[in-house]
């Protein structure tokens, strides 16, 4: 059997208008510290979001989601996270905001591939 560990995961939502609280799923966090590992994988449906805010700014969404897993990649493009630790970003980015772009609620599982989960999870709860 193959040895499994525990992973952390949380689906990145788009709220087009905040008042009226409808949301969408745009993208998968997940972290494991098992193996020193985050990423975040997104995929903007605009049709989806044109149809809950016809006046969105597409183009800034998609800069957000970017910003997202720019964080999680860590390097140049993740500003001043890019010296912190995968747990660190992680929990940065999973904190409770009020933006267009959110966090949902964590989530747990085991897994023996982390990189693999994030594909299984986007094509699962987003795509």
């Amino acid at each position: 059997m193959t040895k499994r560990d525990v992973f952390e995961y949380a689906l990145v939502r788009v709220v087009p208008r905040m008042e009226r609280g409808e949301c969408f799923n745009a993208g998968v966090i997940v972290y494991c510290r098992a193996h020193t590992y985050v990423a975040a994988r997104t995929h903007l449906d605009e049709a989806k979001l044109l149809a809950l805010d016809p006046g969105a700014d597409v183009a800034g969404v998609r800069a957000a989601l970017r910003g997202v897993e720019d964080v999680c990649s860590g390097g140049a493009d993740a500003g001043q996270a890019a010296a912190d630790d995968a747990g660190r970003r992680f929990r940065w980015l999973i904190a409770p905001r009020s933006t267009v772009v959110q966090p949902g609620p964590v989530h747990t599982g085991l897994t023996a591939d982390p990189a693999a989960e994030v594909e299984r999870l986007l094509d699962l709860l987003v795509r």
